[in-house]
């Protein structure tokens, strides 16, 4: 059900007002097609125009339950400097806050799931494998990272982005992956394209051995792919087409 509300009770500029909008959305769409995890994991935008800053969920908050005034800005040091009384996950915070200091606009928009595709991928020896058309869009542009506990050490931050490389995906291997790009419709759909390669990989597998297409046919499929993915504006029509659907449903996340 739609929801009128005001528009916000705290200063900010309009440059951010748009990125809370939009990251509140993205977890509406993330909880909407399943990817939620209970009140964990994470997705985070930097704050536009300032420095090392970014927004977060509230901790103890469900991905439905977001909106655009209750996220919480945060300094990468971890102090709450935003109106938003609500404390932030320190497993989210440690990882997302390393990224946005370390990886400047290339992590702009980070996030972090849980998915069971995604994670049961993560724990296969494997990981990916170019076996069906979206497996075949991240061959050879996906960093992997050795499970070693729970994301609370920040020492662990150096390791996690030495393994990331110069790619914007990094499977955290027994555990699940984290996606980044500049901008969230772009870190949403490289998330949507990387959900299917998993879950199809698993049904896949669960056949018997899998036709693994050749590197030959992947160069020329990625390269084909990158004209295409122009026209969609780096994801931005993926993401506004899910906005709407989210909108129809409860359009809360916008106040």
């Amino acid at each position: 059900m739609a929801t009128q509300m005001k528009t916000r009770d705290f200063e900010c500029s309009d440059a951010e007002w748009q990125a809370r909008q939009d990251l509140a959305a993205c977890y509406r769409i993330f909880e909407h097609l399943g990817w939620g995890e209970s009140i964990y994991n994470h997705i985070s935008v930097a704050v536009p125009g300032e420095d090392d800053t970014f927004l977060i969920n509230p901790f103890g908050l469900l991905y439905d339950e977001v909106t655009a005034s209750n996220l919480v800005k945060i300094d990468v040091e971890g102090n709450n400097v935003g109106p938003s009384q609500y404390m932030v996950n320190k497993a989210g915070f440690t990882q997302h806050a390393y990224f946005h200091k370390h990886l400047g606009t290339r992590a702009n928009a980070i996030c972090h799931v849980h998915t069971t595709a995604t994670m049961a991928v993560c724990s296969h020896k494997d990981g990916l494998v170019p076996t069906n058309f979206y497996a075949c869009n991240f061959q050879n542009q996906i960093g992997y990272h050795d499970f070693e506990g729970v994301t609370v050490r920040p020492e662990e931050g150096e390791r996690l982005v030495e393994n990331l490389g110069d790619h914007s995906i990094l499977m955290l291997r027994n555990h699940g992956p984290v996606v980044m790009d500049k901008t969230i419709p772009g870190m949403f759909v490289k998330m949507w394209a990387l959900q299917r390669a998993c879950e199809i990989q698993i049904a896949t597998l669960s056949q018997g051995a899998a036709n693994v297409v050749s590197q030959e046919v992947v160069d020329v499929h990625q390269r084909d792919l990158s004209v295409m993915q122009s026209q969609g504006g780096a994801g931005v029509f993926d993401f506004e087409a899910w906005k709407r659907r989210v909108s129809k449903i409860d359009d809360s996340w916008k106040y």
